[in-house]
């Protein structure tokens, strides 16, 4: 059984959420922690989401190994954990950078050059959307609104706004960030 969930999940690469190749790290005391949450809830199968949401706070995003932790302790098929974690946008299915991306691709950015921006960036960190580069240094997402329309193409690097872009200003900027 466990065969056919992990050819599951890896026949799922072309499903909207991309799945991280980089190799997981969890340590044992996260293991501890989740499967001590696991064990406190795995009596109610209407707790997985809560079992899902307590497994990403531990480890940022839900990996496969964490999705098969949390499979087996809530008795539940891998391949339900894993609709529930690509169907919700809450769920992370690669880890974040030390330094999060984001570009706004709402309409205001999107029509002011918003993706050559993000394909700018893309290019760059070799990495595309919902990825991580392999060092863990940059992760790239794309969201629907920043809320700073008037200042159109907006790209967030963690807390720091950036706006007005052009592709021509992505490398001077990730290069701040020693990219």
């Amino acid at each position: 059984m466990l065969i056919l969930s992990v050819e599951f999940y890896k026949g799922s690469v072309d499903m909207q959420k991309k799945i991280s190749s980089i190799p997981f790290k969890g340590t044992p005391e996260q293991e501890t922690e989740l499967k001590k949450f696991i064990e406190e809830n795995k009596h109610d199968k209407s707790r997985l989401m809560a079992v899902m949401q307590a497994a990403q706070e531990i480890y940022g995003y839900l990996p496969m190994e964490v999705q098969m932790m949390i499979a087996d302790g809530m008795d539940v098929p891998l391949e339900k954990v894993f609709g529930v974690a690509t169907f919700y946008a809450q769920f992370a299915l690669s880890p974040k950078g030390e330094y999060n991306i984001s570009v706004c691709l709402g309409t205001a950015c999107y029509v002011k050059g918003a993706q050559a921006v993000l394909d700018k960036i893309s290019e760059i960190l070799g990495i595309g959307v919902d990825e991580c580069t392999p060092d863990g240094k940059f992760s790239l997402q794309a969201c629907r609104c920043i809320g700073a329309c008037g200042l159109g193409p907006v790209m967030m690097i963690n807390d720091e706004v950036f706006g007005k872009l052009t592709p021509d200003a992505i490398p001077g900027i990730l290069a701040k960030f020693n990219a």
